[in-house]
């Protein structure tokens, strides 16, 4: 018990309580002294504003009701329900107004109905559809007064906007007519002086529903409110003895806003609408019997409950003081001294921030989910059942509509502009927001290397190319806002059947558009359906000879040259993405082949390919791939140059010497004097450096030489022979025939042709 006595965690609880009891003493005396008549003054002047507020509320149900009458009569196309054709009803007027009536009613629930009919017609127009005229008001709303004549004959006399008295409707709530249900309606009409259209509308307001959308009700029991329209004929009242002569000799109506009577017990306030100038009287007692006996028996009460309210409080706070502290040790606290609840209170905290790491990883684990299950329906590959019982639960998530066309993105970035660095599911999030606002439903995956599949949904066959051209301005507008910084291209599928099996087949489709899309295609999206095969692609091999010759004597202005006319040539003849990939891989494996054997460590050259490889599988366009060629050839032109500086036993300096002099007897004494070594050395680095012996390398480039003069000079063949090396002309025939499988003049014809 002395333990108890000293603990903190107890002192606390006891103190705590303690200062409860105090503030509730305080506070009931307080209102102790001031009497319930003090009390009655403060609820007095709440319950004025609330009345302010509770007319205002009444007013904006009654402009909504009217708005709603106006928007009916000015609807376009629904002036008549006679076909234009043959003068008969024409229905489809009647379900575009149930649809339009339907909607602009249904944010309203203390709305019951709206019926529109014509003059010349015996359909009554509701939100749930047509009835006949007899039938809605002779037995749908049964009125005993507010019958189908009335209406009808009400409708055509002329009139103004005008509400009707709360009464009593019996209304059939099934296609039993023995089930009925009876309400207490509100009518609303709307005026025909002006008439705007042919239509009558009617706004049937369920008394109820709009008493709880105003929120109304008195402070005090006891009260009642009563509304008169603008002729002071009664509407409603809340209380169903107090008719309109009482209210009419209680009440003092003037011109103020706002007035307040007492008569009697009853204090009345009387307040006119600005708006339909509608009064608005409230009655409420003002005087309460027995007050002083009444705070006798509140100070009693008082005393009473300080001293039980000590000593519950001490029976409390040994209660409570076990659940303290075994809540401290559910949370790590142990038997540590101190304040127990900054314990608890650190412990939740710590809790609360491992149960928001728990949300986090479990909203990223789930998406994670989602997203493979889609990518595992693209592989075509045979999985576990886990994977279709997945699959079950995001079936409707994937496939909201009867059919889909699923559009690959690629996102790159702009070598121009600064783009943020995002996380890919930001940019999953943005591209289906994005897509979203412009009322496009999409589903947006990673697919690794910035590429995107989007799954959009379509509902009817010859909606497809609208969605196209709403897709291709809505990439535009990303590009611009979401995505700035980035570029965006697309390709398209074709229209399929929403489901699974049809999922791979459209990514088939939308891969092999990416492929076979023309290299300088503008286009922001690409539709697979207007790819056209195109075997045109320009890969001249004797350029391609050049081009490493170039960089292996250090020219590397004409391999620039070289490079850019053969890539551009490729352009202009719109070949396909994939064709281009290979002629570039091509090209640079011709320019990376006077390597072998070099300098040049195998590291740098791979380090070199595995750089030049990922930029072009990066490419948006043929220019990134002429860009990466091009900063290729001067990465190896650069290291040829440093080479040749160094010693003359490199391929730089070979084949520069080999360029200059191939026409001349050009032995391989002589240039492995020139290298300064022997033949046998020099024979052996050579074959290994350049890959084929010393004389079939010098015959290639006298060969090249010899295809350039029969196609540009009109030498003979002899004197080509002479000029290039060889000392007679049967020697040169015989050399090109071998390499080319013609003969010179067989291939000066070819060329000229």
């Amino acid at each position: 018990m002395r333990r108890r006595m000293t603990s903190l965690g107890l002192m606390q609880i006891f103190l705590a309580l303690m200062l409860v009891i105090v503030l509730m003493f305080v506070s009931t005396y307080m209102v102790y002294r001031n009497s319930i008549s003090g009390i009655y003054e403060e609820v007095s002047d709440k319950n004025s504003m609330m009345m302010q507020s509770t007319v205002q509320a009444f007013d904006n149900s009654f402009r909504v009701v009217n708005n709603l009458i106006h928007t009916i009569h000015i609807m376009p196309g629904t002036d008549s329900l006679r076909s234009m054709i043959d003068d008969s009803t024409d229905m489809s007027i009647a379900y575009t107004m149930i649809e339009h009536i339907a909607n602009l009613s249904a944010p309203y629930d203390f709305i019951e109905e709206v019926a529109v009919f014509y003059d010349d017609s015996d359909i009554v127009i509701t939100t749930k559809g047509t009835n006949r005229f007899d039938y809605f008001f002779d037995k749908k709303y049964l009125h005993e007064t507010y019958n189908a004549d009335y209406w009808r004959n009400y409708m055509r006399s002329k009139k103004t906007y005008k509400v009707f008295p709360a009464s009593p409707f019996t209304v059939n709530t099934g296609e039993n007519s023995n089930q009925h249900k009876n309400k207490k309606l509100l009518v609303v009409t709307g005026g025909n002086k002006l008439r705007s259209s042919g239509k009558n509308v009617l706004v049937l307001i369920d008394l109820e529903a709009l008493l709880k959308h105003v929120n109304q009700g008195p402070i005090f029991s006891g009260g009642s409110m009563m509304i008169l329209d603008q002729n002071r004929d009664m509407l409603m009242s809340t209380d169903d003895n107090w008719n309109l002569v009482d209210a009419l000799s209680d009440a003092y109506f003037g011109n103020a806003g706002e007035v307040t009577v007492k008569r009697q017990d009853y204090e009345y306030r009387i307040l006119k609408s600005d708006y339909n100038d509608f009064i608005y009287m409230e009655r409420l007692p003002y005087q309460f019997a027995n007050v002083d006996a009444v705070a006798g028996a509140n100070l009693k009460i008082m005393l009473t409950a300080g001293v039980c309210a000590i000593i519950l409080s001490l029976l409390l706070s040994v209660y409570l003081n076990n659940p303290v502290k075994r809540i401290l040790k559910q949370l790590g606290g142990g038997n540590s001294k101190g304040n127990d609840f900054r314990k608890i209170l650190s412990g939740i905290v710590r809790l609360q921030s491992e149960n928001e790491d728990n949300r986090r990883q479990k909203a990223y684990a789930d998406e994670e989910l989602r997203r493979s299950t889609f990518l595992q329906t693209l592989d075509g590959l045979p999985h576990e059942t886990e994977q279709d019982i997945r699959m079950q639960t995001y079936y409707a998530d994937f496939y909201r509509h009867k059919h889909f066309i699923m559009a690959l993105v690629q996102v790159g970035r702009l070598a121009n502009e600064s783009a943020e660095n995002w996380t890919i599911e930001d940019m999953e999030r943005r591209m289906e927001q994005g897509l979203g606002r412009d009322g496009l439903a999409a589903n947006a995956f990673h697919a690794g290397q910035l590429q995107f599949i989007v799954m959009l949904g379509v509902e009817r066959l010859q909606e497809r190319s609208g969605l196209i051209k709403q897709l291709r301005t809505s990439l535009t507008r990303l590009q611009k806002e979401e995505f700035s910084g980035f570029s965006l291209w697309a390709c398209v599928s074709a229209l399929y059947t929403s489901n699974v099996s049809n999922c791979r087949r459209a990514y088939l489709s939308v891969q092999g558009g990416s492929l076979y899309r023309a290299v300088n295609d503008g286009s922001s999206v690409m539709d697979v359906a207007e790819i056209q095969y195109k075997r045109l692609a320009y890969y001249p091999i004797e350029k391609m000879e050049k081009l490493s010759h170039y960089l292996m004597i250090g020219k590397l202005q004409e391999a620039t040259q070289l490079i850019r006319e053969t890539i551009r040539e490729n352009a202009e003849r719109r070949i396909h993405y994939h064709q281009m990939i290979h002629l570039a891989n091509s090209m640079f494996f011709y320019m990376v082949g006077h390597t072998e054997g070099s300098a040049r460590t195998g590291q740098e050259l791979y380090e070199l390919e595995r750089h030049f490889m990922q930029r072009l599988e990066q490419a948006p366009d043929y220019a990134e791939m002429e860009n990466a060629l091009l900063d290729a050839a001067r990465q190896l032109a650069g290291h040829a140059k440093q080479e040749e500086n160094g010693r003359k036993l490199n391929p730089s300096f070979i084949a520069q010497y080999i360029e200059l002099h191939y026409m001349r007897n050009l032995y391989l004494d002589e240039i492995a004097a020139v290298a300064g070594t022997t033949p046998k050395y020099f024979s052996n680095y050579f074959k290994k450096t350049f890959g084929v012996n010393y004389v079939e390398y010098l015959n290639k480039i006298r060969l090249t030489h010899a295809r350039e003069l029969l196609k540009d000079s009109q030498l003979s063949i002899a004197e080509i022979g002479e000029r290039i090396g060889y000392l007679n002309s049967s020697t040169f025939t015989t050399t090109f025939k071998k390499y080319y499988g013609t003969s010179p003049s067989e291939y000066r014809k070819l060329s000229n042709e």
